[in-house]
Protein backbone atom coordinates (compact mmCIF):
# COMPACT_ATOMS: atom_id res chain seq x y z
CA UNK A 1 0.00 0.00 0.00
CA UNK A 2 1.45 3.49 -1.22
CA UNK A 3 1.96 5.87 1.43
CA UNK A 4 4.29 9.12 2.53
CA UNK A 5 5.17 8.79 5.83
CA UNK A 6 6.62 12.10 6.37
CA UNK A 7 2.97 13.79 5.30
CA UNK A 8 1.15 16.92 7.25
CA UNK A 9 -1.47 16.84 5.83
CA UNK A 10 -4.54 13.81 4.38
CA UNK A 11 -6.54 15.12 1.92
CA UNK A 12 -9.82 13.27 0.20
CA UNK A 13 -11.34 13.43 -2.52
CA UNK A 14 -14.62 12.07 -2.78
CA UNK A 15 -15.33 11.30 -6.44
CA UNK A 16 -19.08 11.00 -7.07
CA UNK A 17 -21.37 10.09 -9.70
CA UNK A 18 -23.75 13.19 -8.94
CA UNK A 19 -21.40 15.16 -6.57
CA UNK A 20 -18.26 15.58 -5.47
CA UNK A 21 -15.77 17.17 -2.70
CA UNK A 22 -13.01 17.16 -1.05
CA UNK A 23 -12.31 17.72 2.44
CA UNK A 24 -8.81 17.69 4.81
CA UNK A 25 -7.31 17.35 7.76
CA UNK A 26 -3.80 18.35 9.64
CA UNK A 27 -2.31 15.40 10.73
CA UNK A 28 -1.12 16.38 14.38
CA UNK A 29 -5.09 17.41 14.99
CA UNK A 30 -6.15 13.89 13.88
CA UNK A 31 -4.22 12.92 16.88
CA UNK A 32 -6.05 15.14 18.96
CA UNK A 33 -9.37 15.97 17.75
CA UNK A 34 -9.96 13.33 14.48
CA UNK A 35 -13.43 14.20 13.78
CA UNK A 36 -12.44 18.12 13.11
CA UNK A 37 -12.26 17.75 9.28
CA UNK A 38 -12.59 20.59 7.09
CA UNK A 39 -13.79 20.47 3.87
CA UNK A 40 -15.11 23.14 1.30
CA UNK A 41 -17.74 25.98 2.10
CA UNK A 42 -17.49 27.73 -1.10
CA UNK A 43 -18.87 25.96 -4.01
CA UNK A 44 -20.94 28.58 -6.11
CA UNK A 45 -24.28 26.50 -7.28
CA UNK A 46 -25.86 29.43 -9.18
CA UNK A 47 -29.18 29.91 -9.42
CA UNK A 48 -30.08 27.17 -6.72
CA UNK A 49 -28.29 26.64 -3.54
CA UNK A 50 -27.77 23.02 -2.82
CA UNK A 51 -25.20 20.93 -1.17
CA UNK A 52 -22.66 23.57 -0.67
CA UNK A 53 -19.97 21.15 0.65
CA UNK A 54 -19.93 19.42 -2.90
CA UNK A 55 -20.34 20.54 -6.34
CA UNK A 56 -21.91 18.85 -9.42
CA UNK A 57 -19.39 15.99 -11.11
CA UNK A 58 -19.39 17.80 -14.41
CA UNK A 59 -16.64 19.19 -16.51
CA UNK A 60 -16.44 21.51 -19.43
CA UNK A 61 -13.69 21.16 -22.37
CA UNK A 62 -12.90 23.65 -24.62
CA UNK A 63 -12.67 23.06 -28.21
CA UNK A 64 -9.09 21.83 -27.78
CA UNK A 65 -10.34 19.23 -25.63
CA UNK A 66 -8.41 21.06 -22.69
CA UNK A 67 -9.85 21.83 -19.09
CA UNK A 68 -12.13 24.61 -19.80
CA UNK A 69 -14.50 24.36 -15.79
CA UNK A 70 -15.74 21.95 -13.12
CA UNK A 71 -18.75 21.66 -11.45
CA UNK A 72 -21.49 24.18 -10.78
CA UNK A 73 -18.82 26.79 -13.33
CA UNK A 74 -19.13 24.18 -15.53
CA UNK A 75 -23.13 23.66 -15.73
CA UNK A 76 -23.46 27.66 -15.64
CA UNK A 77 -20.67 27.90 -18.16
CA UNK A 78 -22.45 25.95 -20.35
CA UNK A 79 -25.40 26.79 -20.44
CA UNK A 80 -24.49 30.65 -21.21
CA UNK A 81 -22.77 29.05 -24.11
CA UNK A 82 -26.22 26.96 -25.33
CA UNK A 83 -27.81 30.44 -24.82
CA UNK A 84 -25.26 32.60 -26.80
CA UNK A 85 -25.23 29.59 -29.70
CA UNK A 86 -21.25 28.47 -29.07
CA UNK A 87 -21.56 25.18 -27.47
CA UNK A 88 -21.17 23.59 -30.30
CA UNK A 89 -17.42 22.52 -30.41
CA UNK A 90 -17.30 22.37 -26.15
CA UNK A 91 -17.54 19.01 -25.01
CA UNK A 92 -19.84 19.00 -21.96
CA UNK A 93 -19.73 15.34 -19.45
CA UNK A 94 -21.95 15.14 -16.42
CA UNK A 95 -22.48 11.78 -14.05
CA UNK A 96 -19.80 9.86 -16.09
CA UNK A 97 -18.51 8.27 -13.21
CA UNK A 98 -21.02 5.24 -13.75
CA UNK A 99 -19.45 4.07 -16.96
CA UNK A 100 -16.53 2.74 -14.77
CA UNK A 101 -19.25 0.56 -13.41
CA UNK A 102 -21.53 -1.11 -16.09
CA UNK A 103 -18.10 -1.61 -18.05
CA UNK A 104 -16.78 -4.89 -17.22
CA UNK A 105 -13.74 -4.36 -19.04
CA UNK A 106 -12.52 -1.09 -18.21
CA UNK A 107 -9.38 0.04 -20.48
CA UNK A 108 -6.81 2.84 -21.03
CA UNK A 109 -8.26 3.67 -24.65
CA UNK A 110 -12.14 3.61 -23.20
CA UNK A 111 -13.89 6.40 -24.58
CA UNK A 112 -16.53 8.85 -22.83
CA UNK A 113 -19.84 10.46 -25.11
CA UNK A 114 -20.49 14.02 -24.04
CA UNK A 115 -24.05 15.38 -23.73
CA UNK A 116 -24.08 15.90 -27.23
CA UNK A 117 -22.78 12.41 -28.52
CA UNK A 118 -19.02 13.86 -29.26
CA UNK A 119 -16.75 11.32 -28.06
CA UNK A 120 -13.35 12.35 -25.77
CA UNK A 121 -10.97 9.56 -23.90
CA UNK A 122 -12.19 8.71 -20.46
CA UNK A 123 -8.99 8.75 -18.83
CA UNK A 124 -8.24 12.74 -19.90
CA UNK A 125 -11.60 13.20 -18.65
CA UNK A 126 -11.47 11.86 -15.36
CA UNK A 127 -7.89 12.96 -15.00
CA UNK A 128 -8.83 16.59 -15.43
CA UNK A 129 -11.65 16.49 -13.05
CA UNK A 130 -9.75 14.95 -10.57
CA UNK A 131 -7.23 17.74 -11.21
CA UNK A 132 -9.75 20.43 -11.32
CA UNK A 133 -10.53 19.24 -7.69
CA UNK A 134 -7.31 18.99 -6.47
CA UNK A 135 -5.92 22.67 -7.43
CA UNK A 136 -9.14 23.61 -6.03
CA UNK A 137 -8.00 21.98 -2.59
CA UNK A 138 -4.20 22.92 -2.70
CA UNK A 139 -5.52 26.94 -3.45
CA UNK A 140 -8.03 26.39 -0.43
CA UNK A 141 -4.90 25.55 1.72
CA UNK A 142 -2.66 28.33 0.79
CA UNK A 143 -5.64 30.88 1.24
CA UNK A 144 -5.88 29.38 4.40
CA UNK A 145 -2.09 29.95 5.21
CA UNK A 146 -1.92 26.33 6.41
CA UNK A 147 1.97 26.34 5.16
CA UNK A 148 1.98 22.96 3.82
CA UNK A 149 3.74 22.11 0.48
CA UNK A 150 1.83 19.27 -2.25
CA UNK A 151 4.54 17.08 -1.21
CA UNK A 152 3.31 17.37 2.56
CA UNK A 153 0.04 16.00 1.62
CA UNK A 154 -1.49 12.43 1.61
CA UNK A 155 -4.09 12.11 -1.24
CA UNK A 156 -7.30 9.33 -0.65
CA UNK A 157 -9.14 8.73 -3.52
CA UNK A 158 -12.46 7.24 -2.97
CA UNK A 159 -14.04 4.38 -5.11
CA UNK A 160 -16.98 1.86 -4.58
CA UNK A 161 -16.70 -1.36 -2.74
CA UNK A 162 -18.56 -3.23 -5.78
CA UNK A 163 -15.74 -2.13 -8.65
CA UNK A 164 -13.79 -4.34 -10.50
CA UNK A 165 -9.84 -4.02 -10.04
CA UNK A 166 -9.39 -2.81 -13.59
CA UNK A 167 -11.92 0.60 -12.96
CA UNK A 168 -9.91 1.00 -9.43
CA UNK A 169 -6.49 0.86 -11.24
CA UNK A 170 -8.41 3.42 -13.42
CA UNK A 171 -9.15 5.86 -10.79
CA UNK A 172 -5.64 5.56 -9.54
CA UNK A 173 -3.96 6.22 -12.96
CA UNK A 174 -6.20 9.12 -13.59
CA UNK A 175 -5.48 10.58 -10.21
CA UNK A 176 -1.79 9.80 -11.36
CA UNK A 177 -2.02 12.29 -14.29
CA UNK A 178 -3.94 14.48 -12.40
CA UNK A 179 -0.65 15.57 -10.52
CA UNK A 180 -0.82 13.06 -7.56
CA UNK A 181 2.70 11.35 -6.63
CA UNK A 182 2.26 7.86 -7.10
CA UNK A 183 3.48 6.75 -3.55
CA UNK A 184 1.55 10.01 -1.91
CA UNK A 185 -1.89 7.85 -3.19
CA UNK A 186 -4.51 5.72 -1.49
CA UNK A 187 -7.37 4.60 -2.28
CA UNK A 188 -10.23 3.75 -0.24
CA UNK A 189 -13.15 1.76 -0.36
CA UNK A 190 -16.33 3.89 0.27
CA UNK A 191 -18.74 2.23 2.71
CA UNK A 192 -15.58 1.33 4.54
CA UNK A 193 -14.33 5.12 4.91
CA UNK A 194 -18.18 5.57 6.16
CA UNK A 195 -18.03 2.60 8.32
CA UNK A 196 -14.36 4.26 10.04
CA UNK A 197 -16.32 7.98 10.53
CA UNK A 198 -18.85 6.32 12.45
CA UNK A 199 -16.57 4.68 14.96
CA UNK A 200 -15.55 7.91 16.07
CA UNK A 201 -19.11 9.75 16.02
CA UNK A 202 -20.90 10.31 19.43
CA UNK A 203 -24.29 9.16 20.37
CA UNK A 204 -26.23 11.92 19.60
CA UNK A 205 -24.64 12.07 16.24
CA UNK A 206 -26.51 8.53 15.10
CA UNK A 207 -29.91 8.46 14.67
CA UNK A 208 -31.77 5.50 15.61
CA UNK A 209 -30.08 4.48 18.70
CA UNK A 210 -30.50 4.38 22.20
CA UNK A 211 -28.73 5.87 24.35
CA UNK A 212 -25.35 4.53 25.53
CA UNK A 213 -24.61 2.44 22.28
CA UNK A 214 -21.56 3.46 20.00
CA UNK A 215 -20.66 1.79 16.62
CA UNK A 216 -16.99 0.60 18.77
CA UNK A 217 -18.16 -1.82 21.09
CA UNK A 218 -15.79 -4.38 20.53
CA UNK A 219 -18.23 -7.76 18.74
CA UNK A 220 -20.51 -5.33 17.34
CA UNK A 221 -21.30 -6.70 13.85
CA UNK A 222 -23.21 -3.79 11.36
CA UNK A 223 -24.14 -3.66 7.59
CA UNK A 224 -22.91 -0.71 5.99
CA UNK A 225 -25.05 0.95 3.25
CA UNK A 226 -23.58 3.02 1.31
CA UNK A 227 -26.01 5.20 -1.04
CA UNK A 228 -24.82 7.54 -3.58
CA UNK A 229 -26.03 8.69 -6.72
CA UNK A 230 -25.29 5.81 -8.93
CA UNK A 231 -25.12 2.89 -6.65
CA UNK A 232 -25.44 0.84 -3.75
CA UNK A 233 -22.12 -0.47 -2.01
CA UNK A 234 -22.57 -2.89 0.98
CA UNK A 235 -20.60 -4.75 3.72
CA UNK A 236 -20.40 -6.14 6.43
CA UNK A 237 -17.87 -5.04 9.80
CA UNK A 238 -17.19 -6.41 12.98
CA UNK A 239 -15.10 -4.68 15.36
CA UNK A 240 -12.19 -5.79 16.47
CA UNK A 241 -10.19 -5.88 20.00
CA UNK A 242 -7.56 -3.06 18.97
CA UNK A 243 -9.19 -0.24 17.41
CA UNK A 244 -10.05 -2.35 13.93
CA UNK A 245 -12.96 -3.87 11.62
CA UNK A 246 -13.28 -6.77 9.91
CA UNK A 247 -15.41 -7.29 6.94
CA UNK A 248 -17.67 -10.65 7.19
CA UNK A 249 -19.28 -10.62 4.34
CA UNK A 250 -17.88 -9.63 0.65
CA UNK A 251 -18.87 -6.33 -1.09
CA UNK A 252 -22.03 -6.57 -2.62
CA UNK A 253 -24.78 -3.93 -4.51
CA UNK A 254 -25.97 -2.81 -7.88
CA UNK A 255 -27.57 0.01 -9.66
CA UNK A 256 -29.99 1.62 -7.22
CA UNK A 257 -28.18 5.30 -5.88
CA UNK A 258 -30.33 8.22 -6.62
CA UNK A 259 -29.92 8.68 -10.00
CA UNK A 260 -32.27 5.34 -11.01
CA UNK A 261 -35.10 7.56 -9.25
CA UNK A 262 -34.53 10.58 -11.45
CA UNK A 263 -34.31 8.45 -14.59
CA UNK A 264 -37.58 7.07 -13.38
CA UNK A 265 -38.82 10.76 -13.08
CA UNK A 266 -37.54 12.01 -16.66
CA UNK A 267 -39.21 8.53 -18.27
CA UNK A 268 -42.43 9.89 -17.13
CA UNK A 269 -42.05 13.48 -18.35
CA UNK A 270 -40.88 11.45 -21.76
CA UNK A 271 -44.17 9.59 -21.60
CA UNK A 272 -46.25 13.27 -21.20
CA UNK A 273 -43.87 15.15 -23.53
CA UNK A 274 -42.54 12.81 -25.77
CA UNK A 275 -38.37 11.64 -25.82
CA UNK A 276 -37.50 13.52 -28.64
CA UNK A 277 -38.72 17.30 -26.58
CA UNK A 278 -36.99 15.67 -23.39
CA UNK A 279 -33.53 15.53 -25.30
CA UNK A 280 -34.27 18.93 -26.88
CA UNK A 281 -35.08 20.22 -23.55
CA UNK A 282 -31.28 18.51 -22.14
CA UNK A 283 -29.53 19.84 -25.50
CA UNK A 284 -31.51 23.26 -26.25
CA UNK A 285 -31.97 24.74 -22.93
CA UNK A 286 -29.47 23.17 -20.42
CA UNK A 287 -30.27 25.77 -17.90
CA UNK A 288 -33.59 25.15 -17.71
CA UNK A 289 -33.24 21.35 -17.58
CA UNK A 290 -30.68 21.72 -15.30
CA UNK A 291 -32.85 23.70 -12.93
CA UNK A 292 -35.24 20.85 -13.38
CA UNK A 293 -32.78 18.51 -12.47
CA UNK A 294 -31.74 20.14 -8.88
CA UNK A 295 -35.51 20.97 -7.81
CA UNK A 296 -36.09 17.49 -7.93
CA UNK A 297 -33.25 16.55 -6.35
CA UNK A 298 -34.06 18.49 -3.44
CA UNK A 299 -37.80 17.33 -3.58
CA UNK A 300 -37.07 13.74 -3.72
CA UNK A 301 -35.19 13.90 0.13
CA UNK A 302 -38.86 15.48 1.24
CA UNK A 303 -41.24 13.22 0.42
CA UNK A 304 -42.24 10.60 2.93
CA UNK A 305 -44.66 7.11 3.11
CA UNK A 306 -47.39 8.99 5.04
CA UNK A 307 -47.64 12.00 2.44
CA UNK A 308 -50.89 12.33 0.86
CA UNK A 309 -52.32 14.76 -1.61
CA UNK A 310 -50.23 16.71 -3.74
CA UNK A 311 -46.38 17.47 -3.82
CA UNK A 312 -45.06 20.29 -5.27
CA UNK A 313 -42.14 21.26 -7.48
CA UNK A 314 -41.04 24.33 -9.98
CA UNK A 315 -40.61 23.66 -13.28
CA UNK A 316 -39.39 25.44 -16.19
CA UNK A 317 -42.53 26.23 -17.45
CA UNK A 318 -42.05 29.26 -19.86
CA UNK A 319 -39.10 27.05 -21.76
CA UNK A 320 -41.30 23.60 -21.03
CA UNK A 321 -44.38 25.98 -23.24
CA UNK A 322 -42.08 26.88 -25.98
CA UNK A 323 -41.02 23.60 -26.73
CA UNK A 324 -44.53 22.10 -26.46
CA UNK A 325 -45.76 24.57 -28.89
CA UNK A 326 -42.39 23.63 -31.13
CA UNK A 327 -42.30 20.09 -31.32
CA UNK A 328 -45.80 19.00 -30.31
CA UNK A 329 -47.95 22.29 -31.43
CA UNK A 330 -49.74 22.21 -28.55
CA UNK A 331 -49.28 23.93 -25.11
CA UNK A 332 -47.85 22.25 -21.34
CA UNK A 333 -51.27 22.20 -20.33
CA UNK A 334 -52.68 20.07 -23.05
CA UNK A 335 -49.53 17.85 -23.39
CA UNK A 336 -50.33 16.74 -19.87
CA UNK A 337 -54.36 16.67 -20.15
CA UNK A 338 -53.23 14.34 -22.93
CA UNK A 339 -51.10 12.35 -21.22
CA UNK A 340 -51.87 9.00 -19.00
CA UNK A 341 -50.98 11.11 -15.70
CA UNK A 342 -54.15 13.26 -16.79
CA UNK A 343 -55.67 12.78 -13.30
CA UNK A 344 -52.54 12.52 -11.41
CA UNK A 345 -50.98 15.83 -12.34
CA UNK A 346 -52.05 19.61 -12.63
CA UNK A 347 -50.37 22.65 -12.77
CA UNK A 348 -50.21 25.90 -11.23
CA UNK A 349 -48.04 29.07 -12.49
CA UNK A 350 -45.00 27.14 -13.15
CA UNK A 351 -45.47 24.66 -10.01
CA UNK A 352 -45.76 21.10 -11.07
CA UNK A 353 -48.24 19.50 -8.22
CA UNK A 354 -47.60 15.49 -8.82
CA UNK A 355 -50.34 12.79 -6.78
CA UNK A 356 -48.10 11.66 -3.90
CA UNK A 357 -48.76 8.43 -5.07
CA UNK A 358 -47.22 8.82 -8.34
CA UNK A 359 -43.85 10.51 -6.68
CA UNK A 360 -43.52 7.35 -4.44
CA UNK A 361 -43.70 5.07 -7.87
CA UNK A 362 -40.34 7.08 -8.73
CA UNK A 363 -38.61 4.93 -6.02
CA UNK A 364 -40.30 1.66 -6.35
CA UNK A 365 -38.08 0.05 -8.49
CA UNK A 366 -35.10 1.33 -6.49
CA UNK A 367 -36.05 0.03 -3.40
CA UNK A 368 -37.52 -2.85 -4.64
CA UNK A 369 -33.89 -3.46 -5.90
CA UNK A 370 -31.89 -2.51 -2.36
CA UNK A 371 -34.69 -4.15 -0.31
CA UNK A 372 -33.61 -7.28 -1.78
CA UNK A 373 -29.84 -7.18 -2.16
CA UNK A 374 -29.88 -6.50 1.85
CA UNK A 375 -32.07 -9.24 2.24
CA UNK A 376 -29.80 -11.71 0.11
CA UNK A 377 -26.81 -10.37 1.85
CA UNK A 378 -28.44 -10.95 5.37
CA UNK A 379 -29.36 -14.39 4.39
CA UNK A 380 -25.85 -15.45 4.28
CA UNK A 381 -24.31 -17.39 6.73
CA UNK A 382 -22.41 -14.96 8.17
CA UNK A 383 -24.08 -12.55 8.31
CA UNK A 384 -27.30 -13.58 10.35
CA UNK A 385 -26.18 -12.12 13.92
CA UNK A 386 -25.76 -8.67 12.42
CA UNK A 387 -28.71 -6.90 14.06
CA UNK A 388 -27.67 -3.01 12.92
CA UNK A 389 -27.88 -1.58 9.39
CA UNK A 390 -26.16 1.98 9.13
CA UNK A 391 -27.42 4.03 6.28
CA UNK A 392 -24.64 6.35 4.94
CA UNK A 393 -24.60 8.31 1.34
CA UNK A 394 -26.16 11.42 -0.01
CA UNK A 395 -29.27 8.98 -1.16
CA UNK A 396 -29.53 7.81 2.30
CA UNK A 397 -30.77 11.39 3.83
CA UNK A 398 -33.97 10.91 1.73
CA UNK A 399 -37.09 10.29 4.20
CA UNK A 400 -38.51 7.61 1.86
CA UNK A 401 -35.54 5.63 1.36
CA UNK A 402 -34.80 5.10 5.45
CA UNK A 403 -38.62 4.37 6.17
CA UNK A 404 -38.20 2.06 3.70
CA UNK A 405 -35.56 -0.18 5.30
CA UNK A 406 -36.76 0.42 8.69
CA UNK A 407 -39.82 -1.28 7.66
CA UNK A 408 -38.71 -4.23 5.64
CA UNK A 409 -35.94 -4.92 8.10
CA UNK A 410 -37.70 -4.15 11.48
CA UNK A 411 -35.96 -6.66 13.42
CA UNK A 412 -32.77 -4.40 12.94
CA UNK A 413 -31.22 -1.26 14.38
CA UNK A 414 -31.55 1.38 11.19
CA UNK A 415 -28.75 3.91 11.99
CA UNK A 416 -28.02 7.19 10.19
CA UNK A 417 -25.47 9.49 11.43
CA UNK A 418 -26.17 13.00 11.07
CA UNK A 419 -25.00 14.59 7.32
CA UNK A 420 -24.44 11.04 6.26
CA UNK A 421 -24.10 12.53 3.12
CA UNK A 422 -20.22 13.46 4.11
CA UNK A 423 -19.47 9.88 5.44
CA UNK A 424 -17.66 9.16 3.25
CA UNK A 425 -16.02 12.19 2.74
CA UNK A 426 -15.16 12.35 6.04
CA UNK A 427 -14.06 9.11 6.56
CA UNK A 428 -11.73 8.99 3.87
CA UNK A 429 -9.91 11.29 5.74
CA UNK A 430 -9.22 9.24 8.89
CA UNK A 431 -8.50 6.23 6.82
CA UNK A 432 -5.62 8.91 5.33
CA UNK A 433 -4.48 9.00 8.55
CA UNK A 434 -4.88 5.44 9.39
CA UNK A 435 -4.62 3.18 6.80
CA UNK A 436 -4.59 -0.15 8.37
CA UNK A 437 -7.74 0.05 10.20
CA UNK A 438 -9.13 -2.84 7.95
CA UNK A 439 -7.77 -5.73 9.41
CA UNK A 440 -9.05 -7.84 7.31
CA UNK A 441 -11.19 -8.42 3.94
CA UNK A 442 -13.29 -11.10 2.12
CA UNK A 443 -12.17 -11.84 -1.49
CA UNK A 444 -14.92 -11.23 -4.06
CA UNK A 445 -13.61 -13.29 -6.48
CA UNK A 446 -11.81 -16.25 -7.36
CA UNK A 447 -7.80 -15.10 -8.57
CA UNK A 448 -5.51 -17.42 -10.31
CA UNK A 449 -2.66 -17.05 -13.12
CA UNK A 450 -2.93 -18.49 -16.30
CA UNK A 451 -0.37 -21.49 -16.94
CA UNK A 452 0.85 -24.68 -18.15
CA UNK A 453 0.84 -28.36 -16.08
CA UNK A 454 1.79 -32.03 -16.87
CA UNK A 455 -0.84 -33.59 -18.73
CA UNK A 456 -2.79 -35.96 -16.63
CA UNK A 457 -5.39 -38.31 -18.74
CA UNK A 458 -8.71 -38.20 -16.73
CA UNK A 459 -8.15 -34.88 -15.34
CA UNK A 460 -7.53 -32.32 -17.92
CA UNK A 461 -9.26 -31.88 -21.39
CA UNK A 462 -7.68 -33.16 -24.50
CA UNK A 463 -8.42 -30.32 -25.82
CA UNK A 464 -5.69 -28.24 -24.17
CA UNK A 465 -3.20 -30.80 -24.66
CA UNK A 466 0.30 -29.14 -26.01
CA UNK A 467 3.55 -30.10 -26.64
CA UNK A 468 6.53 -28.68 -25.37
CA UNK A 469 9.86 -29.52 -25.31
CA UNK A 470 9.05 -33.05 -25.85
CA UNK A 471 6.52 -32.94 -23.13
CA UNK A 472 2.92 -32.98 -22.73
CA UNK A 473 1.32 -30.59 -20.86
CA UNK A 474 -2.13 -29.05 -20.67
CA UNK A 475 -2.52 -24.91 -21.53
CA UNK A 476 -4.66 -22.66 -19.88
CA UNK A 477 -5.02 -23.98 -16.56
CA UNK A 478 -6.28 -21.59 -14.09
CA UNK A 479 -3.97 -22.33 -11.31
CA UNK A 480 -5.71 -20.82 -8.09
CA UNK A 481 -4.14 -18.38 -5.64
CA UNK A 482 -7.02 -17.26 -3.79
CA UNK A 483 -10.41 -18.61 -3.39
CA UNK A 484 -13.49 -16.47 -3.46
CA UNK A 485 -15.06 -15.56 -0.02
CA UNK A 486 -12.08 -15.93 1.76
CA UNK A 487 -11.44 -14.42 4.78
CA UNK A 488 -8.04 -12.09 3.62
CA UNK A 489 -5.81 -10.02 6.17
CA UNK A 490 -4.34 -7.20 5.39
CA UNK A 491 -1.68 -7.44 3.12
CA UNK A 492 -1.67 -11.36 2.97
CA UNK A 493 0.91 -12.10 0.64
CA UNK A 494 0.89 -15.31 -1.63
CA UNK A 495 3.67 -17.05 -3.40
CA UNK A 496 3.68 -19.15 -6.21
CA UNK A 497 7.25 -20.15 -8.14
CA UNK A 498 6.84 -20.37 -12.36
CA UNK A 499 8.96 -21.61 -14.69
CA UNK A 500 9.64 -19.68 -18.00
CA UNK A 501 9.31 -21.46 -21.09
CA UNK A 502 13.06 -21.98 -23.50
CA UNK A 503 13.03 -19.38 -26.57
CA UNK A 504 16.27 -19.83 -29.36
CA UNK A 505 15.01 -16.61 -30.64
CA UNK A 506 17.20 -14.03 -28.68
CA UNK A 507 14.25 -10.89 -29.03
CA UNK A 508 12.33 -13.00 -26.32
CA UNK A 509 12.76 -10.79 -23.79
CA UNK A 510 9.90 -10.72 -21.52
CA UNK A 511 7.72 -13.43 -19.48
CA UNK A 512 4.21 -12.96 -19.50
CA UNK A 513 1.86 -14.03 -16.53
CA UNK A 514 -1.85 -13.34 -17.06
CA UNK A 515 -4.04 -12.74 -13.83
CA UNK A 516 -7.47 -14.40 -14.30
CA UNK A 517 -10.42 -13.88 -12.14
CA UNK A 518 -13.75 -15.91 -11.83
CA UNK A 519 -16.69 -16.14 -10.29
CA UNK A 520 -16.24 -19.99 -9.36
CA UNK A 521 -14.61 -21.31 -6.58
CA UNK A 522 -12.60 -24.40 -8.48
CA UNK A 523 -11.92 -22.63 -11.88
CA UNK A 524 -9.90 -25.34 -13.96
CA UNK A 525 -9.23 -23.30 -17.02
CA UNK A 526 -8.46 -19.40 -17.76
CA UNK A 527 -10.50 -19.87 -20.83
CA UNK A 528 -13.98 -20.86 -18.84
CA UNK A 529 -16.87 -18.26 -19.57
CA UNK A 530 -16.48 -17.47 -16.03
CA UNK A 531 -13.40 -16.60 -16.02
CA UNK A 532 -11.92 -13.11 -16.61
CA UNK A 533 -8.78 -11.48 -17.81
CA UNK A 534 -7.92 -9.24 -14.89
CA UNK A 535 -4.51 -7.78 -16.12
CA UNK A 536 -0.88 -8.72 -17.28
CA UNK A 537 2.41 -8.70 -15.54
CA UNK A 538 5.65 -8.69 -17.35
CA UNK A 539 8.91 -9.53 -16.28
CA UNK A 540 12.47 -8.90 -18.44
CA UNK A 541 14.50 -12.19 -18.98
CA UNK A 542 17.71 -11.61 -19.20
CA UNK A 543 18.67 -14.80 -20.97
CA UNK A 544 15.68 -16.88 -22.90
CA UNK A 545 17.43 -19.97 -24.06
CA UNK A 546 17.24 -21.37 -20.69
CA UNK A 547 14.54 -21.88 -18.35
CA UNK A 548 14.23 -19.24 -15.57
CA UNK A 549 12.38 -19.80 -12.42
CA UNK A 550 10.43 -17.34 -11.14
CA UNK A 551 8.96 -16.31 -7.40
CA UNK A 552 5.83 -14.03 -7.66
CA UNK A 553 4.07 -12.67 -5.13
CA UNK A 554 0.58 -11.48 -4.92
CA UNK A 555 -0.93 -8.96 -2.29
CA UNK A 556 -4.14 -9.52 -1.04
CA UNK A 557 -6.32 -7.66 1.53
CA UNK A 558 -5.81 -4.07 0.61
CA UNK A 559 -8.19 -1.90 -0.79
CA UNK A 560 -5.99 -2.71 -4.22
CA UNK A 561 -4.53 -5.73 -5.60
CA UNK A 562 -0.48 -5.71 -5.91
CA UNK A 563 2.35 -7.86 -7.60
CA UNK A 564 5.70 -8.68 -6.69
CA UNK A 565 8.04 -11.04 -8.41
CA UNK A 566 11.52 -12.04 -8.57
CA UNK A 567 14.19 -14.34 -10.59
CA UNK A 568 15.08 -16.92 -8.37
CA UNK A 569 18.54 -17.40 -9.68
CA UNK A 570 19.08 -13.63 -8.60
CA UNK A 571 17.17 -13.00 -6.10
CA UNK A 572 16.42 -9.56 -7.68
CA UNK A 573 12.99 -8.62 -6.20
CA UNK A 574 10.86 -6.14 -8.25
CA UNK A 575 7.78 -4.69 -8.27
CA UNK A 576 6.22 -5.96 -11.39
CA UNK A 577 4.50 -3.97 -14.51
CA UNK A 578 0.98 -4.61 -13.58
CA UNK A 579 -1.54 -3.45 -16.37
CA UNK A 580 -5.05 -4.27 -16.05
CA UNK A 581 -6.15 -1.12 -17.83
Amino acid sequence: MAQNREHLLVAAIDFGTTYSGYAFSMNDTFKTDPLKIYANQAWIAGGKQLLSLKTPTCILLNPDKQFDSFGYEAENKYADLVMDDDHEDYYYFHRFKMSLHNNKNVKEDMMLEDITGKSVNALDVFALSIEALKNHLIAALETQGTGVKPSEIRWVLTVPAIWTDNAKQFMRKSAEMAGIPKNCLLISLEPEAASIYCQYLPTEKLSGIEYGFTMSNVGTKYMVVDLGGGTADITIHEKLVGDNLKEICRASGGDCGGTSVDAAFIQMLAKIFGAPLINALKQEEPAAYLDLIREFEIVKRTVTSSKSGKINMAIPYATLDSLCKKYLEEDVLRSISSSPYAQSIIMRGDKMRIDANLFRSFFEKTVQNLIQIVTEILEQKEARSVVQILLVGGFSECSLIQEAIKKEFSNCKVVVPKECGLAVLQGAVLFGHKPNFIASRICRFTYGVDTFSPFEIGLHDEEYKILRNGKEYCNNVFDVVMKKDSHVPAGTVVKRRYLSSIYNDDRKRVMNFDVFVSEKDCPMYSVEEESTLLGRMEINISDSSIAHKYDVELVFGNTELSIIASDTDSDDKVEANFDLI
